[in-house]
């Protein structure tokens, strides 16, 4: 029994040798020159993954949700690349006398979740191997399915939009096996005739008296509406305000919605993965009644952003993100021209 338990904590120990060497030392064709957080990030994931069976993106994704969520007063970890920070209760054990324990055989005797998973006999909730391990056996400890694994994620956060969140964006980690997914786009192709000015905040009185969450862009009846981002579409239908309206999560956390439309693009459904640039839909007038209502005010798009917080999700400006991403559209666009010429 000793044998293989000292035979498990070398085995652990030279795989994280081996993941110490990538994360240090440059390999050609690996991403670590051009993006050795993101590259250093990916390995751990990976090395998790091959320990625990836990696919990697599960991890990843949980990490952008942490990182989203923890306030800006929150105190950077020291020594540590990943954003995941588990409570002392969990780590330790509700019950155990000692919170800050770093005793294997404590923190297990009373049930918590920390694990050692550098092989170096201490279990530090400050050390991303052990953290990310420790979290990877919790989350797989039913099994390896995504109804498993967000069965485990609801024990863990007790909060249903939190599962959500982070499985969604598991999702995009899954398809393009990168978390390098910032690349955004301009909503309407800069060759249609728009408009648009800063609105959110601006007092709304149909329905209620409330605030605008969001930016309109004025565009004719059937304006492309393309995607801002690389996402998962969370939502597709009605709403009394919106009229037909579509909303995505994308892999920083934020929600897009896109209201007013006059229909979608034929397929597009809830669970859909898209990139920037795709084609969502087209501007039109409907909203502000039942199903079908259209044409109580002129054509536009109503964009709003939003994020979840860890308890609510709440709206901030979209204008900004709207005239960066509008500028890098016009240089991409002038570039391409520049290429053909």
């Amino acid at each position: 029994m000793k044998e293989t338990t000292i035979s498990k904590k070398v085995g652990t120990l030279c795989i994280w040798l081996i993941i110490f060497s990538l994360l240090t030392y440059p390999i050609e064709g690996f991403a670590y020159n051009s993006e050795p957080e993101h590259a250093k990030k990916i390995a751990l994931f990976r090395s998790v993954e091959s320990l625990t069976g836990l696919p990697w993106e599960y991890l990843a994704a949980m990490d952008q949700y942490e990182q989203n969520i923890q306030k800006k007063d929150t105190k950077p970890l020291p020594n540590r690349i990943t954003s995941i920070q588990v409570i002392d209760s969990k780590w330790s054990g509700l019950s155990n006398p000692d919170l800050h324990s770093s005793n294997p055989t404590s923190i297990q005797f009373f049930q918590g979740i920390g694990r050692d998973g550098n092989g170096d006999g201490i279990v530090d909730s400050g050390n991303d191997q052990d953290v990310l391990y420790s979290v990877a056996i919790l989350l797989s400890s039913s099994g390896n399915s995504e109804d498993q694994i967000r069965e485990q994620l609801w024990k863990y956060y007790q909060q249903p939009s939190a599962v959500d969140v982070i499985t969604h964006i598991a999702r995009l980690y899954q398809k393009h096996q990168t978390l390098q997914l910032d690349a955004s786009s301009f909503p309407i192709p800069l060759q249609y005739n728009y408009t648009y000015r800063g609105t959110w905040g601006a007092n709304r009185g149909w329905g209620g008296r409330r605030i605008h969450e969001g930016t309109d862009i004025f565009a004719d009846y059937g304006t492309p509406v393309l995607s801002t981002c690389y996402g998962y579409v969370e939502l597709v239908g009605w709403n009394v305000f919106g009229g037909w309206r579509i909303g995505i999560r994308d892999a920083q956390n934020r929600y897009h919605y896109f209201a007013h439309l006059k229909g979608f693009r034929k397929g597009l459904k809830k669970g859909d993965l898209v990139t920037p640039g795709e084609v969502l839909g087209a501007v039109g007038s409907s909203g502000y009644g039942p199903p079908g209502t259209s044409g109580k005010f002129p054509p536009h798009l109503h964009y709003g952003v939003y994020k979840f917080n860890g308890s609510r999700n709440y709206s901030f400006d979209p204008f900004p993100l709207l005239k960066k991403w509008e500028k890098e559209a016009r240089i991409k666009k002038r570039a391409n021209k520049k290429k053909k010429h």
